[in-house]
C-alpha cells in the first residue's frame, strides 16, 4: 500500500476558480437566454389573443417567476450532481493510488505517451509527479479534476435565477409599452434583437461557431413566438 502525497491540503473551494467562473457565465447566459424565449413566448401568445395590460403583465410575471426557480432549481440540482461526481472520484481515486499505485503510475504513463512523450521520458515524468503529488496528478490527468476545487451549486444557480428574470424582463417591459396594433411586431423585433447577443455570447464561451449559434438561437425564438401567436390567436 503507497501513501498518497498531496502538496495542497487546504480546501479552495471559498476561492472562484477560472472554471467555476466559466460555469457561473455559462449558466447566467443560458438563464437570461431562456428567460427571454420563454416569457416571450408567454406574452407574445397572451396578446395575440387581444388580452388587456393587466392581463399580459399577470401572464408575464407569472412565467418570470415560475421560470426563475424553475431554471434556478435544475442548475443546483445539476451542479450539485457534477459536485458529488467529483468528490466521488476522489475517493475512487485515493483508493486506487493506495491499493493499486504501481498501476497508476503505468496509466498516467500511458496517459503522458498518448501525448507524444517517448516511454522513457513518460516513464520518468509519471514517476516523480506520483511521488510528488499522486493524488492530485492523476485527479487532474485521467478525470481533468482539479484537487479541491469543485463547482459550488449555489453559485450556478443564483446566477441562472436572477439573469433568468433579467431576460424576461425584456418581453414584458416591450410588450406593455408598446400599443397596439404594434405590440406583437415590436416584441418580436426586440427579442430577435436580444437573442442575437445571447447566441453570439455562447457561442464564444464555448468556443463554437457564432453564425450557427445565432442562428440556432433566433430560430428558436421565433418558433417559439410563432406557436405560441398562433394559438393565442385561435383561443382569442
Amino acid at each position: 500500500m503507497k501513501a498518497i502525497t498531496t502538496t495542497n491540503a487546504q480546501p479552495l473551494e471559498h476561492h472562484f476558480h477560472l472554471s467555476e467562473r466559466l460555469n457561473i457565465i455559462r449558466a447566467g447566459v443560458l438563464g437570461a437566454n431562456d428567460g427571454i424565449i420563454s416569457v416571450a413566448g408567454i406574452v407574445v401568445g397572451v396578446a395575440s389573443a387581444h388580452q388587456s395590460q393587466y392581463t399580459l403583465f399577470l401572464a408575464g410575471i407569472s412565467g418570470m417567476l415560475a421560470g426563475a426557480f424553475s431554471m434556478g432549481g435544475g442548475e443546483y440540482v445539476s451542479v450539485s450532481t457534477q459536485r458529488d461526481t467529483q468528490k466521488s472520484m476522489m475517493r475512487l481515486q485515493k483508493e486506487a493510488i493506495q491499493n493499486e499505485y504501481d498501476a497508476e503510475v503505468a496509466s498516467l504513463q500511458r496517459t503522458y505517451e498518448s501525448k507524444g512523450l517517448p516511454t522513457p521520458l513518460a516513464n520518468q515524468v509519471a514517476t516523480a509527479f506520483m511521488q510528488k503529488d499522486s493524488l492530485d496528478i492523476t485527479l487532474r490527468e485521467k478525470y481533468n479534476i482539479e484537487l479541491h476545487h469543485y463547482f459550488n451549486p449555489w453559485h450556478a444557480a443564483f446566477s441562472s435565477f436572477f439573469s433568468f428574470i433579467l431576460g424576461s424582463l425584456l418581453p414584458i417591459l416591450t410588450i406593455l409599452a408598446i400599443p397596439y396594433p404594434y405590440k406583437v411586431s415590436g416584441t418580436v423585433a426586440s427579442i430577435v434583437v436580444a437573442l442575437i447577443i445571447t447566441g453570439y455570447t455562447s457561442a464564444t464561451l464555448g468556443h463554437a461557431n457564432r453564425f450557427k449559434g445565432i442562428l440556432r438561437n433566433v430560430l428558436t425564438g421565433v418558433l417559439t413566438m410563432v406557436v405560441t401567436y398562433l394559438i393565442g390567436g385561435s383561443i382569442g
